[in-house]
């Protein structure tokens, strides 16, 4: 079973993202902080998908990006960042940081399942 890295503190988001994913087949991983978020992309086997808020705590987005972006294996794990950051700024940093996809909260859960479905596909 293909799995997928949610990252999100806050908790009913989490349940949603879960929810969504687990119903499109993934076995899904969560980490509600950036420490956990690390410590899962140390331990875990590379993901089919991640999603991953920005604002954190412990540890940013960005910082966690940049750690999957440097971890044998996950360099081409497709990340989806998740975050309420809907500035022009924001967007760009976050592409440019590595991010495959960048989607404002909140969201369409039909269009973030389309968006996962994409990235995951190719």
């Amino acid at each position: 079973m293909a799995t997928a890295l949610v990252v999100e503190d806050d908790e009913q988001l989490a349940y949603i993202l879960r929810f969504i994913l687990e119903r499109e087949g993934f076995e899904v991983h969560q980490a509600a902080d950036g420490r956990a978020a690390e410590q899962m992309v140390s331990t875990l086997a590379p993901p089919a998908i991640v999603t991953l808020d920005v604002m954190l705590p412990h540890t940013d987005g960005y910082e966690i990006l940049r750690r999957i972006r440097a971890t044998t294996g996950w360099q081409d794990v497709p990340v989806i960042l998740l975050t309420s950051r809907s500035q022009e700024q924001d967007i760009v940093r976050g592409l440019e940081s590595g991010a495959n996809d960048y989607v404002v909260k909140p969201f369409k859960p039909d269009e973030l399942r389309a968006r996962v479905r994409k990235l995951v596909k190719q």
